[in-house]
């Protein structure tokens, strides 16, 4: 079995892959408030 050594593996893909999760899962977020708070309104 191979040693793990710290810090020597390349991860900015994996950086960026959960960079682009974060900012979707914001987003998503963001448009399902908005969402609510429309309906919200339009139903009274």
């Amino acid at each position: 079995m191979a040693d793990h050594k710290h810090s020597e593996m390349d991860i900015t893909e994996q950086e960026k892959t959960f960079d682009g999760f974060i900012t979707f899962t914001t987003r998503a977020a963001i448009v399902i408030i908005v969402a609510l708070i429309l309906l919200a309104l339009i139903n009274g």
